[in-house]
């Protein structure tokens, strides 16, 4: 009879064979980074891939920390390192050792060049940021107005506030007339009488958004006599025109929340969730880091370096897996208490007035008054509008049939 494998003695077969493959071990590959996430651990995990296929890839924390850059989706590189597998979920995948940028390393220096100058003349100095509106009446938008960016944005301020203006400065966001057209967009928007400006687009690679990375630009959003918020690209791409900005977001979308935020009550409810969040982490964590321990112990028994890589890489999941979960709950939170509001403002007497009624009441005792027959000539009552009060003397009183 045939002997039956385990799922984990054919993972751990196929581990050993590849791992027995010379031509494995150390490669050098060429690709183009996506889907990049840099853990809070400190190991990274992305994705190379070229026109035809991709692996997974990893860069643990003891091989990334002497990085001389920060590695991003888009860019192209040279990895060195050793095709491996993750038995966790039976996945073949590359560990990398080095990773060298390819193409793109004149363009990063001129980015750190321009960034070091320019927090050298102060244009990133928190003390030159503008506050911006809680609730601004006109929101000017700059951005392509082909591109999804824009349409996310107008969604969520539609959504959040829908008596928010929206006056939007077509610009290209990519190529060599991009700079030029971004510029133009800011200097005619600051002539108008718009609240506040985003400017920004949706994410890509340092090609991609380089015209966000021009002097010139940079130098226009500082002498703004209007806030602007810069949100370019995704959460882990960075700019120069969100260090020079009054408020950088990490997606257009995420500008448009901010811009129609209740800041006060926004930070209030995200300082009790990051509290419940680093407490649920640290408990967690806690656990993982014993567990961690007890392994790391039991090397002696032949545990080998591949398996203790594997359980790295687990708790960096399970770590984002609840990330996930308590930002759901955040969100559901989110919506409840928009609802409540609506719900609030529905029932207020105030929108009773704001249709022209108004409240009748004695100055000198506050009194409701509901019938002519409360009040006698010469005496001095209050009337409440939506918008201010009247103090008025009676002159004379006529009681009228309801029938009339």
């Amino acid at each position: 009879m045939d002997y039956i494998w385990s799922v984990s003695e054919v993972t751990n077969y196929i581990k050993e064979v590849l791992t027995a493959d010379p031509n494995l071990n150390q490669l050098l590959i060429k690709g183009e980074i996506s889907n990049f996430h840099a853990h809070s651990s400190g190991h990274m995990y992305f994705t190379l891939k070229d026109q035809d296929s991709q692996i997974k890839a990893v860069m643990f924390r003891s091989n990334n920390r002497n990085l001389k850059f920060e590695p991003e989706d888009g860019m192209s590189v040279i990895a060195t390192g050793r095709v491996g597998v993750y038995s966790v979920r039976g996945e073949y995948q590359l560990y990398i050792s080095d990773l060298e940028p390819d193409g793109i390393g004149s363009l990063y220096i001129a980015f750190e060049q321009l960034k070091d100058k320019l927090e050298q003349e102060g244009l990133f100095s928190e003390e030159y940021k503008r506050a911006i509106p809680q609730i601004p009446a006109k929101v000017g938008v700059i951005t392509s107005p082909t591109g999804a960016a824009i349409q996310d944005m107008i969604s969520v301020i539609k959504r959040r506030f829908a008596n928010v203006s929206v006056l939007i400065a077509p610009a290209k966001v990519q190529g060599k007339a991009a700079e030029d057209s971004l510029i133009t967009a800011l200097e005619m928007l600051n002539q108008t009488d718009v609240d506040v400006i985003i400017i920004g687009r949706g994410g890509g690679s340092l090609e991609d958004l380089w015209a966000f990375n021009k002097e010139q630009l940079a130098r226009t959003i500082f002498n703004s006599e209007i806030p602007v918020i810069s949100a370019v690209g995704h959460e882990t791409d960075f700019t120069i025109a969100d260090f020079v900005a009054d408020l950088r977001a990490p997606t257009p979308s995420a500008a448009a929340e901010l811009v129609v935020s209740d800041a006060k009550e926004l930070k209030r409810y995200l300082i009790k969730l990051e509290d419940n969040l680093i407490k649920a982490m640290e408990s967690k964590l806690n656990y993982l880091t014993e567990r961690l321990t007890y392994l790391k112990e039991r090397e002696i028994f032949g545990l080998l370096e591949q398996q203790l890589q594997d359980h790295l890489q687990r708790i960096d999941e399970l770590e984002m897996e609840l990330r996930g979960s308590i930002s759901n709950k955040l969100a559901y939170k989110q919506e409840r208490l928009e609802s409540i509001v609506v719900q609030l403002n529905s029932l207020s007497p105030l929108n009773t007035l704001a249709r022209g009624y108004s409240l009748t009441y004695k100055a000198d005792t506050k009194k409701e008054v509901k019938s002519v027959e409360q009040v006698k000539a010469g005496e001095k009552i209050g009337v409440r509008l939506k918008d201010g009060k009247l103090f008025c003397q009676v002159e004379r009183t006529e009681i009228e049939s309801l029938g009339k």
